[in-house]
């Protein structure tokens, strides 16, 4: 697609092999395909190496705290409704430091894409487990094995009643870009979980691992019907879903701000209400 270029000419620091450059590849395709120009977008992140997203993509972007990427992106959300929010953030910067935020965000609704690189581990800080981590992995600092049930991102959303909920795999980079496309064209908060292999730290999920386990979900699958998505939720192990598998329309943060309108906050008009009976008070 001619006209806008993404991707950065920064060195990247991911490991070769890593999950994150066929993520990235799939984004700059998508952006392309929706003609959004670099300047329509802003990308929030957090800590980690998904959070790295910003510095090898041309668009507006922002790394805030580990697992605090959605609250400044809430506020640019409120702030400017031209523009098109992505958060990018990992599954421990998501799932795992960033859970109260996660919580709230879905209960709140706004529109925003959360494309969450999930390689059920940590990365950047050298392996240990995560909120997904499987219970049958050991890693440096679970010697014994891992001591907790893991998250399940997808049950866990639809138990929020996320407004869009979907899987995708890095391994079918067609079918991820379009499922990105999709998130970012629905009105709402829209959760991708990305599976995304680690190949430094997590010798148990690999592309091969994945390959053999995913499947897309067929035409005849109906995303509004919540009950059908639940049992969906459910399935990991042998078989794993990968599509969009809920959604539904519903009002979005801003529509309950009676007082904004259609412009970014700096093109308003700002009157200063007369205070003087407040000083009143202090007379």
């Amino acid at each position: 697609m001619a006209g806008f270029r993404y991707e950065s000419d920064r060195v990247t620091a991911w490991c070769p092999g890593c999950g994150n450059f066929p993520l990235r590849k799939a984004l700059v395709s998508a952006l392309q395909e929706l003609r959004l120009a670099p300047e329509q977008v802003v990308m929030y992140s957090g800590i980690g190496q998904a959070a790295k997203m910003p510095h090898y993509i041309r668009v507006n972007g922002f790394n805030g705290l580990h697992g605090r990427a959605l609250p400044p992106s809430l506020g640019m959300r409120v702030a400017n409704p031209g523009l098109k929010v992505i958060v990018e953030s990992g599954d421990g910067d998501t799932y795992g430091e960033g859970g109260n935020h996660l919580l709230h965000n879905i209960r709140r609704n706004p529109d925003l894409t959360h494309l969450v690189h999930d390689n059920q581990i940590y990365g950047l800080t050298k392996g240990q487990a995560s909120p997904t981590t499987g219970p049958d992995q050991t890693t440096s600092v679970q010697p014994n094995g891992i001591t907790a049930q893991p998250f399940n991102p997808i049950r866990f959303a639809l138990g929020m009643r996320a407004s869009f909920v979907a899987r995708g795999f890095v391994g079918e980079q067609d079918h991820l870009k379009e499922l990105i496309k999709t998130a970012i064209e629905h009105r709402g908060y829209a959760l991708v979980d990305i599976l995304q292999p680690c190949i430094s730290f997590n010798k148990v999920n690999t592309y091969q691992w994945y390959q053999q386990r995913v499947y897309k979900l067929d035409q005849d699958y109906n995303p509004n019907d919540y009950r059908v998505a639940i049992a969906k939720a459910e399935e990991w192990g042998e078989r794993i879903p990968l599509g969009v598998i809920y959604r539904e329309e519903r009002p979005v943060f801003r529509d309950y701000l009676q007082q904004l309108d259609d412009k970014p906050l700096v093109e308003k008009s700002v009157q200063p209400a007369d205070l003087e009976y407040l000083l009143e008070d202090f007379r």
